[in-house]
């Protein structure tokens, strides 16, 4: 497993959101949510497996996160084992405590969306 720089990771973690794009549609831009757990990376998709971003992913696409104008290449990994998934799901709803949406990110449908990410 490889890991981002501290740097990039305390960024992440201060980010409410980031922008992702997928080589696959490289012209549309997608804001998403990250979370940093136990210092990994983690994004999950609201829309569940009907998200574009993630279904490209999903299908292999390479993607890239935006950081306020600085490109972050990344590498999807798909996080399904139980520890993983419920330590995401505590941060989303930590960080996110104050919106209302913070309940859309832990719905059964999106837990399998669950992404770590590394920097590719």
């Amino acid at each position: 497993m490889t890991n981002f720089d501290a740097e990039t990771v305390g960024m992440l973690r201060d980010m409410r959101e980031v922008v992702i794009r997928t080589d696959k549609h490289p012209d549309s831009a997608v804001v998403i949510w990250v979370v940093v757990a136990e210092g990994e990376v983690f994004v999950r998709s609201v829309r569940g497996e009907k998200g574009r971003w993630y279904r490209d992913v999903a299908a292999g696409s390479p993607a890239t996160l935006d950081l306020v104008g600085r490109p972050l290449p990344i590498r999807p990994i798909p996080a399904t084992d139980p520890i993983s998934v419920n330590k995401v799901s505590r941060e989303y709803l930590r960080k996110y405590q104050s919106s209302s949406y913070a309940q859309e990110m832990v719905r059964a449908d999106v837990l399998p969306t669950t992404l770590r990410l590394e920097p590719r």
